[in-house]
């Protein structure tokens, strides 16, 4: 919707023509407008039904060499001035940073909007209908068995614009839509317990929903597949990790792979860059010019222009997570301040060939909490999952915690799967670890 961004671009434009009015150096405003929807559906109750309309701008100001950011959800003209005066004058108080300014004009995006296909024009159409009948469908499948004590189903659709206009010549606008299904399910065990799941999936597309039939079903299964769990070994054994689960452990290695971490002395990342650090089957790259892509973008949030970069090749270090301010501290080339989509060299295999070939490992289906240390790498975590032997699948196993350091997991990386999980913007695939440490019983 072109006259949206339009008054979003005009909109941002005025509030930095007022912080220059008001003696700001340099500005950059940052506008936007969110519309989100949400259905849920409990035992047969519809138990929310929410629609907000989100719209502000946020500021950053550079003023006498002192530096702030402020925000409002008021974009009236004449509030908006206030606004703004008031944001300056709070920031000639705070104290100089000589190392904020903004990004270097060539970073900004130039030419054509790359062609991302994350706009469905059809999701702001949908009426209550359509998503009352996709929980309805998904109801469907979750009832009539006698083991459900209890379920859920729910769908959230949303339509989001922003735009973004500073001082040293960046004009630029994104438009985007979302749109997710899922259903969670509570199982009674004979032993007592109460197993529980969930399936969700989703994206900027309705051909990228699962179908309600697809999600009672998997949601069933991956609940049931938890009845009659029992406390896992203590053991050192092969570490398979599904790819729903993947992602949370390569969040956690990425997690301080940033120039701010390492600036502040938080990141096992220093000096890593052109150094191999990892296996040599682990490969990937930060792409947010993927189409489709679930966290694809033209331009990141300092309006740096998106570029596919590795980030790992063959267990080398390639690049790593620079915004200007800390790279400007740490005399680092800036490449994006945050993630976007994860590109893998993937394998031969999926998992079901990967199980059926093992001798004896531990599944890991999902993490239970724990904690990581961003400067040395060390972490536990607690998992569910199941114990394979002879390439069969053993009763399900929790109750335990895999300990180590990521460095080391990941060094010991000796498979890569075929089947990057497609509902997370890591699309990461099945992960195969030699050696790792499980505490149990």
């Amino acid at each position: 919707m072109p006259e949206v961004t339009d008054l979003l671009l005009e909109r941002a434009a005025a509030a930095v023509d007022l912080a220059k009015a008001a003696g700001a150096a340099h500005v950059q405003a940052n506008t936007y407008q969110n519309r989100n929807v949400e259905f849920n559906l409990r035992d047969g109750i519809l138990e929310k039904v929410q629609e907000d309309v989100r719209r502000g701008v946020n500021l950053a100001l550079y003023v006498d060499g002192r530096y702030s950011t402020h925000s409002t959800s008021d974009l009236r003209p004449d509030s908006l001035q206030s606004f703004v005066a008031e944001a300056v004058a709070m920031t000639r108080v705070l104290a100089p940073d000589p190392d904020r300014a903004l990004p270097d004009a060539a970073l900004y995006p130039g030419g054509a909007a790359p062609a991302l296909d994350i706009v469905d024009r059809t999701v702001p159409t949908l009426d209550r209908t359509a998503r009352i009948d996709r929980l309805k469908a998904m109801e469907a499948g979750l009832t009539g068995h006698e083991d459900v004590i209890s379920w859920s189903a729910g769908s959230n659709d949303s339509e989001r614009f922003s735009a973004v206009v500073n001082t040293n010549g960046l004009s630029a606008s994104q438009h985007d839509t979302s749109i997710w299904c899922g259903a969670e399910v509570t199982l009674q065990d004979p032993n007592g317990a109460r197993p529980e799941d969930w399936y969700w999936g989703g994206g900027h597309h309705v051909a990228n929903l699962p179908s309600s039939e697809e999600v009672a079903k998997r949601c069933l299964e991956l609940a049931r597949a938890r009845v009659g769990s029992g406390k896992g070994p203590t053991v050192k054994a092969t570490m398979i990790v599904d790819p729903r689960s993947s992602g949370r452990l390569v969040s956690r290695l990425l997690g301080s792979a940033s120039a701010r971490s390492i600036q502040q002395g938080r990141s096992f990342w220093s000096d890593s860059i052109g150094k191999k650090r990892f296996s040599d089957v682990l490969s990937f790259a930060d792409d947010p010019l993927r189409p489709g892509g679930l966290s694809s973008r033209a331009y990141d949030g300092e309006g740096l222009a998106a570029q596919r970069r590795p980030i790992i090749e063959q267990g080398v270090v390639k690049n790593l997570y620079v915004d200007s301010y800390y790279g400007r501290k740490l005399g680092m080339a800036p490449t994006s301040g945050g993630r976007s989509n994860l590109e893998w060299v993937t394998g031969d295999r999926d998992l079901a060939a990967i199980l059926a070939d093992v001798d004896d490992a531990i599944y890991v289906t999902s993490w239970l909490g724990g904690n990581a240390d961003s400067t040395t790498g060390d972490f536990s975590f607690g998992l569910r999952g199941h114990r394979i032997t002879g390439g069969k699948l053993g009763p399900p196993i929790g109750e335990m915690n895999v300990t180590g350091n990521l460095i080391d997991l990941f060094s010991a990386l000796v498979e890569v799967g075929s089947d990057p999980y497609a509902y997370s913007s890591s699309y990461c695939p099945t992960l195969v670890f030699d050696g790792v440490q499980f505490s149990g019983a």
